[in-house]
């Protein structure tokens, strides 16, 4: 029976996607299980419970109850039955919380352009920024968990911006497309462009040079739901395969 032991070794400056040299029972089994979920193996029709989950991995359900209830709060998990099972969006919606999303960040900076009052908070995006250079100089690993960082950068930069209103919208829409969004940091110069792309972005708005820092953030989010999306509908493809083989249908 496993035991939960504390993971440490993340450096200052919170290194997502840093190998760790320990890790909890729920960890071990929350990171295998969300692989799993966004791999092609994993069929969306499989049910899941704690009993199941525990008996796999040779722990108690208390673990298993923490790493499925934050596979749900990702959004790879949904519960219908009585049961959970793997969560996949249609591409329609995920193409329309994107569009959203980017219209909710881009707004956080026409604000300022719009209006000289407005200014970003200095202290707080300063702060994030500094986040992003600790990443840089440590070196991350690929990793579908560093969609958190991603999602964290994005909103202090709104947030930064003064629209609170604004900046809860962004959190429900990221929400909503993170199991998707969880296919960009899979490959290392994926990770590598999104670490650039953070810092020049947070550094073009403490300059002031909002017009750049605007067209900056399209294009990163633009080519990061180009990535994602082409990943998404291949992995989607190849459940559908694996599917309809177990099913004869194929």
């Amino acid at each position: 029976m496993d035991t939960e032991q504390d993971s440490s070794g993340d450096p200052p400056g919170g290194g997502v996607g840093l190998r760790r040299k320990k890790q909890s029972a729920r960890e071990r089994v929350y990171e295998i299980l969300r692989d799993e979920l966004m791999g092609t193996s994993f069929s969306p029709y499989k049910r899941l419970t704690e009993e199941s989950v525990a008996a796999r991995f040779g722990v108690s359900r208390t673990p298993v109850r923490d790493a499925l209830a934050r596979l749900q709060t990702d959004g790879l998990l949904i519960k219908r039955d009585g049961a959970l099972f793997r969560y996949i969006p249609t591409l329609p919606e995920f193409t329309e919380l994107y569009e959203l999303r980017l219209a909710l960040e881009r707004r956080g900076i026409e604000r300022a352009i719009e209006d000289p009052t407005i200014t970003h908070n200095r202290a707080a995006l300063e702060q994030e920024l500094a986040i992003w250079h600790a990443r840089r100089d440590a070196g991350v690993e690929p990793s579908a968990g560093f969609v958190t960082a991603d999602e964290q950068f994005h909103v202090a930069l709104l947030g930064s911006a003064g629209n609170r209103e604004i900046t809860k919208t962004l959190l429900t829409v990221n929400q909503r497309i993170r199991p998707v969004r969880m296919h960009d940091y899979l490959t290392e110069d994926r990770v590598a462009a999104t670490i650039s792309e953070h810092i020049e972005i947070a550094e073009l708005v403490l300059r002031n040079k909002l017009i750049e820092a605007r067209d900056s953030l399209r294009f990163h989010v633009g080519e990061s739901q180009a990535v994602v999306e082409a990943r998404a509908l291949r992995a989607m493809h190849m459940t559908q395969i694996a599917h309809e083989a177990e099913d004869g249908t194929g």
